[in-house]
C-alpha cells in the first residue's frame, strides 16, 4: 500500500514559499492603502482605467468610439479656433480635423454615428464674428 501523507503535515506550493518569504522580508510592509478597506467600484468593469486616466490627468473621452470623439471635436470647433490669429490658422485647423473625419468614414465603425465634414467657411465666418463681439 502506497504511503500517504498525513493530516497534520502541511503541504507548501511554490506561489506560498514565495508569498512567506516575501513577507518575512518585510515586502508587503508600509505598502500605500495598507489598513484602508478594498474600494467598491460596483459594476463598472472598466473602472481600472477610469482610474488611470483620471491619475494620468487624461480624459475618459479617449475611451470613446472615434466617430462620437470627432462628433465632441467639432462641437468644441469654435472655442478651439477663437484664440486663433489668422484666418489661416483656422482653415490648417478645420483641414486637419476634415482629414480625421475622412479617415473615419472611409474605415466605418460598428456604432453608426452621423459624421460630416466641417465646412471651413462657415467655421471662418463664425470666428471673425466671436472675434468682433466684445469680449
Amino acid at each position: 500500500m502506497t504511503e500517504r501523507k498525513r493530516p497534520d503535515v502541511t503541504f507548501e506550493s511554490w506561489v506560498e514559499r514565495q508569498i512567506r518569504v516575501a513577507q518575512e522580508r518585510g515586502d508587503f510592509d508600509n505598502l500605500p492603502g495598507a489598513g484602508k478597506p478594498i474600494p467598491d467600484h460596483g459594476d463598472d468593469e472598466l473602472w481600472w482605467v477610469k482610474s488611470y486616466l483620471r491619475r494620468e490627468g487624461l480624459s475618459t473621452e479617449s475611451l470613446l468610439p472615434p466617430p462620437l470623439q470627432l462628433r465632441k471635436e467639432v462641437e468644441r470647433l469654435p472655442d478651439v479656433v477663437r484664440d486663433i490669429p489668422t484666418e489661416d490658422g483656422v482653415r490648417e485647423i478645420v483641414a486637419e480635423l476634415n482629414r480625421r473625419i475622412v479617415d473615419c468614414l472611409r474605415a466605418p465603425d460598428r456604432l453608426p454615428v452621423p459624421l460630416h465634414l466641417v465646412d471651413a467657411d462657415d467655421t471662418v465666418r463664425r470666428w471673425r464674428t466671436d472675434r468682433r463681439a466684445p469680449g
